[in-house]
């Protein structure tokens, strides 16, 4: 049985003959500069409304009329102070790599982060509110506010709401993904000064 080589062993023999602390550092060093790039790939999809080039739903009319009452001019979905984008952390430990939010994370109003990102991941189940009459009356400010005519309700003296899926990390992970093995890589080389 006949073998051939193939690639660039004049390359591979030089990384593997770097001293082992070396060739760790060069390793580690490589393994926070992805993990921080996939960080910034999550904040700058927040940010520009399309994580991994994947659109974020935009906010119900409603929402949007909720905010403005709250004194929150923005329109952008998963914003509002930005406590959620401001959230996505970076851990290493070794040769593991932790990137998201972490589950000791708050808002700047002490609602857990870890949470809010799961709904907004991957949405939530319908919840079933009762209506008192404050709540009605809230309710057709915000209708009148967002210019929609309020239809007939069941009369039951109830609404049902639903947190749409707004996925903002794994588009951005699935992206990052592509060409991942070939950076980190390329990342290493450059820590062992081997850089073309």
């Amino acid at each position: 049985m006949a073998s051939s080589r193939t690639g660039d062993w004049a390359r591979a023999r030089e990384l593997l003959s770097a001293s082992s602390e070396k060739l760790k550092s060069a390793v580690e060093t490589a393994l926070k500069q992805e993990a921080h790039a996939l960080r910034n790939e999550v904040v700058s999809g927040l940010t520009a409304q399309a994580p991994g080039g994947v659109p974020i739903r935009p906010p119900a009319p409603l929402t949007l009329a909720a905010r403005q009452l709250k004194g929150f001019g923005g329109t952008k979905s998963l914003i509002v102070r930005g406590d959620l984008r401001n959230s996505i952390s970076v851990i290493t430990d070794g040769d593991e790599v932790f990137v998201g939010v972490l589950r000791s994370a708050k808002s700047s109003t002490g609602e857990s982060l870890v949470d809010v990102a799961q709904l907004q991941e991957f949405g939530g189940p319908p919840v079933i509110i009762p209506i008192t009459p404050k709540m009605r009356r809230f309710l057709f400010v915000l209708l009148k506010r967002a210019g929609v005519t309020p239809t007939g309700g069941s009369g039951r003296g109830v609404i049902v709401t639903q947190v749409p899926a707004r996925p903002f990390l794994r588009p951005a992970f699935e992206k990052f993904r592509a060409g991942a093995g070939r950076r980190f890589l390329e990342r290493v080389a450059a820590g062992l000064g081997l850089t073309p």
